[in-house]
């Protein structure tokens, strides 16, 4: 979809609020528990929210973990696909489940502290922004739920590389 018929679309589509959220579990979900109503940034406001939830898996074994981020893979193919056909806007800013995903990727095996939990931030935030080639030719071209995912885990993916190569020069 070109650039401004998903601005036209995003205008004319009804206006998610937390009211329809709690209404609606796949919302919920997809709208990463309301931090994708952030006004401004809801992709960053949805990576802060799975902070917490990185807290609760972090500790958990990698099969568990992996097993973990499989899961969350699918599930927000549907959470994504279905939220955008009922919001009639595909990948609207405020779905942000596939930032939450993203986040968990980074993060997988990474060294522990709180200053390779913010790198990892920064560097997820920084490829799902500027969407080098890949990232952006899947972002334009591959449609539905799982396209919404996809462009997030190839950010993800990279910044994976580029904390796991950090991690290896000064650890």
């Amino acid at each position: 979809m070109c650039l401004s018929k998903q601005v036209t679309s995003i205008l004319d589509s009804p206006k998610p609020t937390f009211q329809m959220l709690i209404k609606n579990p796949v919302h919920l979900l997809a709208f990463g528990f309301g931090s994708g109503l952030a006004p401004k940034a809801p992709g960053t406001f949805g990576t802060l929210a799975a902070i917490p939830f990185y807290f609760v898996i972090m500790s958990w074994s990698l099969p568990v973990y992996c097993g973990f981020l499989v899961l969350a893979f699918l599930l927000g193919v549907y959470l994504c696909d279905r939220s955008a056909k009922e919001l009639g806007v595909h990948d609207h800013p405020g779905i942000v489940w596939d930032e939450m995903l993203g986040y968990w990727l980074v993060m997988l095996a990474a060294p522990a502290g709180w200053i390779w939990m913010a790198v990892g931030f920064v560097l997820f935030r920084f490829f799902d922004i500027f969407k080098p080639w890949p990232i952006g030719w899947v972002d334009k071209k591959v449609s539905g739920g799982f396209g919404i995912m996809l462009d997030d885990v190839l950010a993800a993916v990279f910044a994976w590389l580029a904390l796991q190569a950090m991690a290896l020069y000064w650890i």
